[in-house]
């Protein structure tokens, strides 16, 4: 399939999906309610449309664009095809805080906040840490973030062994990742329109920098400011997809792969691509969470990981 045909592909594709998120849940809207809403009429699915299922669309369209855009710019900066927005251990720091602000009883902007600061503070940890006592390498950032990652998991597990009864089960639900909460989309699709923009400003060197730093430097790039913001860009994508919605996996693993495969790896096509894609892939996640045990809901980071894991074992096996 030529690049152009798929991108065409995704652009419809991507307000598809919102449209199949409207559609569907535990209770059922037809095309005819949802023109009625649109045009402006009151009713119980226009209540529906527009303050439930619309704000969540689009809070799942961002995090998964978060999430695929990610995980492009650290596979880059690592030169390593198993990095993902979660290996450097940011949103273990994100989802530890967030948790310490459910065990103490806060409330959501708390929680959002503890995760935001969390996410940072590992990001300046392992970024500091990578570069103490020697130079920096892809393997010494990725193994430092690995170790701060098993830090924070550990954190995570005692969190939870020392958390009461009554608030145990919505902090798995958190971290298993859950967009019910994620009631105002319009940061993250800020963040992530910034991030998109900051990444296509890039996306020339990091064409350069995927074939080496040496060839990177050769042709009049600096590595080590490429690399700055390379992985401070990744870093509040990955924040700002941890706040939104807890910890979803294999969003940013496993899109950026699927795309190279299709189109290629040009960074100018690809990471667009990666946010339309992303974002299309978690709204129908989602929305079938939602759908599947209804009005039981599932955490979308479950399902996601149930789909990522067969798709990521198909690519290895059509991948030399």
């Amino acid at each position: 399939m030529r690049r152009s045909h798929l991108t065409w592909l995704l652009i419809l594709a991507a307000p598809a999906s919102v449209l199949f998120a409207l559609l569907h849940g535990s209770v059922g809207i037809g095309w005819r309610e949802l023109w009625d809403a649109a045009r402006g009429a009151d009713g119980m699915a226009a209540t529906l449309i527009f303050e439930l299922r619309l704000p969540r669309a689009l809070a799942a369209f961002a995090v998964g664009g978060m999430l695929a855009l990610s995980g492009a710019l650290l596979q880059v900066l690592l030169r390593n095809p198993l990095a993902d927005p979660y290996v450097l251990g940011i949103s273990g720091g994100a989802a530890s805080t967030a948790l310490l602000a459910m065990l103490a009883g806060l409330g959501g902007a708390w929680i959002s906040a503890g995760a935001l600061g969390g996410a940072f503070l590992s990001m300046f940890l392992v970024f500091g840490l990578s570069r103490v006592g020697g130079a920096w390498t892809q393997n010494r950032l990725l193994l430092t973030g690995v170790v701060v990652a098993a830090g924070w998991g550990a954190l995570i597990s005692l969190l939870l062994a020392l958390a009461p009864d009554a608030r145990l089960p919505g902090m798995v639900f958190w971290l298993l990742g859950d967009l019910g909460h994620a009631a105002r989309p319009a940061p993250g699709l800020a963040a992530l329109a910034a991030g998109l923009a900051v990444s296509l400003w890039l996306a020339r060197s990091l064409n350069l920098l995927a074939r080496g730093e040496l060839v990177a430097a050769t042709l009049g790039e600096n590595p080590r400011r490429l690399r700055w913001l390379v992985y401070f860009t990744a870093s509040v994508l990955t924040a700002a997809a941890v706040t939104l919605a807890g910890s979803v996996g294999f969003v940013g693993l496993v899109i950026p792969h699927l795309l190279r495969l299709l189109g290629g790896a040009d960074h100018r096509w690809l990471l667009p691509n990666c946010v339309l894609l992303g974002g299309g892939f978690l709204v129908v996640a989602d929305t079938v969470a939602r759908s599947l045990l209804a009005p039981a809901q599932l955490p979308v980071g479950v399902l996601t990981a149930l789909l990522g894991v067969p798709v990521f074992l198909f690519l290895l096996a059509r991948t030399r």
